[in-house]
């Protein structure tokens, strides 16, 4: 398995606080990574980090291999749009799109006006940026992260202030970047539900902390509506369970027993544990969604 970016134990601390603890984070070529946090959880700071925007307090980056000092030489492989895009507001976003082409050594006719037209803004390259929408802006912003064709794309919450068409177009863009160039992107955002529609891999970062990584298989499996009995005796349901034939469920911490498979028998099950003697104190379907599941792991929606 061929990683371009990998972390160990990775932390940033200001002062008394620690931003990034402990993160340990894996991704692999061609991928999209999806890096998913509240406001505040740390994800912003660690693509600083990975980027050489902020210098990590404790931890090790390995970077297409490199690790160390040689990862710097490494960074002109990366294009990034962290925070909001840096751009010229008395320029035109053309103009601000080619000055960060030139600084990269790319003068091929036509280029600019390509990347101008892939990020949807063609109709709008000669108007000054100053004029730009929130989400015209990180359309512009996007198009100079992917000046110079690069192996590693960090998007920090890119469809912030893009409307429906825009969130869609950007997440045609990204998968065809992936599918006809190999690159690999890591993309943050809030948003599990979008997210899910692309990404390959999962990073799910809370207070700092990466509370899960998964793939996208293991996360559907994790969402799926599941039957959640709860018995004085689980050991004595688990046996009786197996009887009907169920062999794909979990005891979970609490005792309460999820069944993830043919939810129809619930009926059946529930018949089986009262005639074994088991005393059934609630069995019901749960609808596990993709956002309760972020909310379950990180918190709550008090804490969103």
């Amino acid at each position: 398995m061929e990683y371009v970016l990998n972390t160990e134990n990775l932390c940033k601390q200001y002062s008394k606080y620690l931003a990034v603890d402990n993160v340990s984070l894996h991704i692999k070529r061609g991928e999209i990574y999806g890096f998913i946090g509240k406001n505040g959880a740390g994800k912003t700071t660690f693509m600083k980090m990975i980027c050489g925007l902020a210098f990590p307090t404790s931890g090790e980056i390995e970077l297409f291999g490199a690790k160390g000092n040689a990862i710097n030489r490494h960074r002109t492989r990366i294009g990034n749009l962290i925070e909001e895009p840096g751009i010229f507001p008395n320029l035109s976003g053309i103009n601000n799109l080619k000055c960060k082409c030139y600084a990269l050594g790319i003068y091929r006719k036509g280029y600019a006006e390509h990347l101008i037209e892939m990020v949807g803004l063609k109709d709008a390259g000669k108007k000054k940026a100053r004029k730009y929408s929130l989400g015209m802006r990180q359309r512009l912003g996007i198009a100079m992260a992917l000046a110079g064709e690069p192996d590693l794309l960090i998007l920090d919450e890119p469809i912030n202030g893009l409307d429906p068409q825009g969130i869609a177009e950007v997440r045609d863009m990204l998968l065809k970047l992936k599918t006809e160039k190999n690159m690999t992107i890591m993309i943050s955002s809030h948003i599990l539900e979008e997210l899910y529609k692309i990404a390959d891999t999962f990073g799910i970062i809370n207070n700092g902390k990466l509370v899960q990584e998964l793939s996208r298989e293991e996360l559907s499996n994790k969402c799926n509506d599941y039957i959640e009995i709860i018995v004085n005796d689980s050991a004595k349901a688990c046996t009786n369970i197996e009887k009907l034939g169920f062999n794909d469920y979990s005891v979970m911490e609490d005792g309460s027993i999820h069944i993830y498979k043919e939810l129809e028998r619930l009926g059946e099950i529930n018949r089986e544990l009262v005639l074994s003697g088991c005393t059934v104190n609630s069995i019901k379907v749960v609808q596990e969604n993709l956002e309760n599941y972020f909310l379950n792991l990180t918190g709550g929606v008090q804490n969103a």
